[in-house]
C-alpha cells in the first residue's frame, strides 16, 4: 500500500470530484500468529484467556471485539469467542485454542451464517486449535490443575465496575482446585500493541491521509452562516470518499465558545464571523484510526487575539513534538509542551495532557515505560478561554522512530499564514 495515495492539494477553486483510494491491504495472517507466540512466549509458565466481550449487535454502529482479542485473533465480529493461550501445552498446535459459539440457524437467520470448524477456518486464522465453547470449561479446568498459575491480561476493573471476565473465571477455578495462583500481567498486551508494525503503521498513514482529505474540504466548507453539522458533514464524506471505512471516534466540530469545551459532540451551532472553528475528527481504515485535530478562522482570517493564542499552542506543539524519541516518557513531552504554555500565562487553560498512544483504539493501550521505536502517539495541546469564546487545539500523530520522530500528519495544513492563504 503506498503511503501517499490521498495527496493533499488545497486550492481555493471549487474541488473536484475525489477518486476513490485503491484498496488497502490489511495485516497478514502470519502478522496475528507472531503476536500470538510473542504472547505466549512473554507468559511463561501461566496461562491465560482473552475475551472477546459479551453483547449484541447494535441497531447504530457495529459490534466490535475487545481490541487485546482482535490484535492476537484479526477477529472483530466475534460474540462470546475466547483465546487460550497455553505456553506448556504438551501438544504445541494447542499452545493457542480459539473458542467460538456453537452454530445455531435460527440465530444466524438474524446475524450472518457461521462457517464450520474446518481447515479453511483454521487457515483463515493461522491456529491449527479452533474448537466450540462447550468444551471451554473442560479444557480450561485441565489446564488450570496442571499449570497452576493463570494471568489476567484485562485490564483490572474499576473500584465500581464487575471485574473483568478473566479474574472472574480465574477466582472459580481457584474455588474448586487447590493449589492454582492469579497473577496480574496486564501489562504484557500494551507493551506489544504499544510498537505498530510495518503493516500497522501503513494502515495508520492511510487513515491519517484519508483524514487529510477530510481536512481540506473542512477548508472549503468553513465561512459565516453554515452550521457546525455542514462542516463535519464535509468532514465524514471526504474520509469515506478517500478510502476510509469511517470515523475512528465522534467527530469534534465546535465553533465559538463550542471551541471551548474539550469533548463537544452535539455538532450543532451556527458558526459567526469572528468565530474560531475547532475541528478534531479522525478516518479509521481496517481496524486502525487517526487523530487529528486543527483550528480555523470563520472569516478567513485570525484576529490579533486569536493569532496571538493560536502561535502559542503552536510553538507549545512543535517543543513537544521535538521531546519524542526513543527512551522519552510522556510526562517529559507534556512538560516541553505545559513550560511553553506556562510561561505565556495560559498554565489554567491547558487542563488536559498532552496525548495517547493511537492505533486500534483512538485511546490505545497504555504501555508501562519510555517511548520505543514504531509506537504512535498523538500531540495534541490546547488553550481554551471561555470568557473569550476562543479555544485552539493542534492535534498531530507522531511515529517515533530509532533517530527520533516523524510526523505522520503533516500533510494537514497547520502554518497560520498558509491557512488564511488557503481560506482567502
Amino acid at each position: 500500500m503506498a503511503k501517499k495515495a490521498v495527496k493533499q492539494v488545497l486550492k481555493p477553486a471549487a474541488p473536484k470530484a475525489s477518486k476513490p483510494a485503491p484498496k488497502a491491504a490489511g495485516i497478514p495472517t502470519k502478522e496475528y500468529a507472531d503476536r500470538r507466540e510473542r504472547a505466549l512466549k512473554a507468559l511463561g509458565a501461566s496461562a491465560a484467556v482473552v475475551f472477546s466481550g459479551e453483547g449484541a449487535a447494535p441497531l447504530l454502529g457495529k459490534w466490535r471485539a475487545h481490541s487485546h482479542f482482535e490484535y492476537l485473533t484479526g477477529v472483530s465480529d466475534e460474540l462470546g469467542a475466547m483465546l487460550l493461550l497455553d505456553p506448556n501445552a504438551e501438544d504445541p498446535k494447542k499452545r493457542s485454542i480459539l473458542f467460538l459459539n456453537p452454530t445455531d440457524p435460527e440465530w444466524e437467520v438474524w446475524d450472518g451464517y457461521r462457517d464450520q470448524i474446518g481447515t479453511a477456518l483454521k487457515t483463515r486464522y493461522a491456529i491449527d486449535s479452533i474448537m466450540r465453547k462447550r468444551y471451554f470449561g473442560r479444557t480450561i479446568t485441565a489446564i488450570a490443575r496442571k499449570r497452576k498459575h493463570l494471568a489476567c491480561l484485562h485490564a483490572p476493573a474499576m473500584p465500581d465496575a464487575p471485574v473483568t471476565p478473566d479474574l472472574a473465571l480465574y477466582r472459580k477455578l481457584a474455588e474448586r482446585i487447590v493449589g492454582v495462583s492469579i497473577e496480574d500481567r496486564a501489562e504484557l498486551l500494551p507493551a506489544l500493541r504499544s510498537v505498530k508494525s510495518a503493516a500497522e503503521q501503513a494502515l495508520m498513514q492511510r487513515a491519517i491521509d484519508a483524514s487529510a482529505a477530510g481536512y481540506d474540504a473542512a477548508l472549503r466548507a468553513i465561512r459565516p452562516g453554515v452550521d457546525e453539522r455542514d462542516i463535519a458533514l464535509a468532514v465524514t464524506r471526504a474520509f469515506e470518499d478517500a478510502g476510509a471505512d469511517g470515523m475512528g471516534y465522534n467527530p469534534i466540530v465546535g465553533a465559538g465558545l463550542n471551541s471551548t469545551v474539550l469533548h463537544y459532540m452535539n455538532n450543532r451551532g451556527p458558526v459567526a464571523d469572528g468565530d474560531l472553528v475547532l475541528i478534531d475528527a479522525g478516518a479509521s481504515c481496517m481496524g486502525y484510526t487517526a487523530d487529528i485535530t486543527r483550528t480555523y478562522p470563520a472569516g478567513g482570517r485570525f484576529s490579533k487575539r486569536q493569532r496571538e493564542v493560536y502561535d502559542i499552542v503552536l510553538e507549545s506543539q512543535l517543543a513537544a513534538i521535538a521531546a519524542v524519541k526513543p527512551g522519552a516518557f510522556m510526562w517529559q513531552v507534556d512538560q516541553a509542551a505545559r513550560k511553553v504554555i506556562d510561561k505565556a500565562g495560559f498554565a489554567d487553560a491547558f487542563m488536559h495532557g498532552i496525548g495517547h498512544h493511537l492505533g486500534m483504539e483512538v485511546h490505545d493501550a497504555e504501555p508501562d515505560g519510555a517511548l520505543k521505536p514504531g509506537m504512535i502517539v498523538t500531540i495534541e495541546p490546547g488553550i481554551y478561554l471561555p470568557d473569550e469564546k476562543l479555544g485552539v487545539r493542534i492535534e498531530d500523530d507522531i511515529l517515533v522512530t530509532a533517530a527520533g520522530r516523524q510526523n505522520l500528519s503533516k500533510a494537514v495544513v497547520k502554518d497560520p499564514d498558509e491557512i488564511e492563504r488557503l481560506m482567502k
